[in-house]
């Protein structure tokens, strides 16, 4: 640590590199900003703001007495109203800055077992696929960097080992919590219930029910990952980010999970985590997916 600080210091002594720095700096905060609001609805306040910016400075060219101290007054003011107004969008970039990669080296997240990850997957999947047959509804929340306390609170909490038939329990439609989502952390049925704000895209497919709106709301405001499964058509759909992708199949809906929850660890680019997916059948009625998954996976493990 001692030889790190006496070269930066060494560095110190050059303007030049204190300069470049200072730009770069600069350069990525403001790329940064105009990334997290170009696409948000603080991108066109942001535009709105510079409309004002620039009726300012025409008052001042044209001598405008009223338009300049008017304007003079709000911008004085502005920094209060910027707090208040873009609120959810300030809450999100400090929340993306929490879940860099920087963030990571100074604050090494909890570590959670390989084959809890692995446990925790394969019952997701299988549940998955059971709901997708019988047409339930689901939601299934992947708690990573962003802790969903304030979801929690308005569920149950659990606190259980992952389990198929937990799973299929709480989301049986006779069942007090069917209707809320279920929180997975650490690898544990953490929470079900659970209830998720709605997006407020408008954009979106008007097709899209309840669910799948709070799925992309909850993803918008975290870094969580979705399942959702359809309870009228059996769709699998995975959101992340703000955005819904649809259609999954088991093997595609694996790779997704596996890919998020491995994402920080060698452990992929090792391959140790790489066994194969059970084939389709050509009958879904004759599909057995617990017994198929159970068998890749033992094969492997003797391999």
């Amino acid at each position: 640590m001692r030889e790190v600080l006496t070269f930066f210091s060494f560095l110190g002594k050059y303007r030049l590199f204190q300069d470049t720095l200072d730009i770069a700096i600069m350069a990525f905060i403001i790329y940064s900003i105009i990334r997290l609001v170009r696409e948000t609805r603080a991108g066109q306040l942001v535009k709105g703001l510079g409309v004002l910016i620039i009726a300012y400075i025409l008052s001042l060219c044209l001598n405008l007495m009223t338009l300049r101290v008017s304007l003079w007054y709000f911008f004085q003011y502005a920094g209060i109203a910027a707090a208040v107004i873009f609120q959810p969008e300030i809450r999100h970039m400090l929340e993306y800055v929490g879940r860099s990669k920087i963030s990571e080296v100074v604050l090494e997240p909890q570590k959670i077992s390989t084959e809890s990850k692995k446990k925790c997957i394969k019952d997701v999947i299988k549940s998955t696929i059971r709901f997708q047959n019988n047409k339930t509804g689901a939601l299934i929340v992947f708690e990573r960097q962003t802790k969903l306390g304030e979801i929690i609170q308005t569920g149950t909490v659990l606190d259980a080992e992952s389990s198929v038939e937990i799973l299929g329990n709480l989301f049986f439609n006779k069942s007090p919590l069917h209707d809320g989502a279920v929180i997975i952390r650490e690898s544990r049925i953490y929470a079900a219930g659970c209830i998720l704000p709605l997006t407020r895209n408008e954009n979106i497919d008007a097709g899209l029910g309840t669910r799948h709106r709070a799925a992309l709301g909850m993803s918008e405001n975290s870094d969580a990952i979705l399942v959702i499964v359809s309870e009228e058509t059996g769709e699998i759909s995975i959101a992340t980010n703000g955005i819904i992708k649809r259609n999954y199949t088991e093997n595609s809906l694996f790779k997704e999970l596996k890919n998020a929850m491995f994402e920080n660890e060698k452990l992929i680019k090792s391959g140790k985590f790489n066994f194969t997916f059970f084939k389709k059948t050509a009958s879904k009625k004759n599909r057995e997916p617990d017994k198929k998954l159970d068998k890749k996976e033992n094969k492997n493990e003797k391999n």
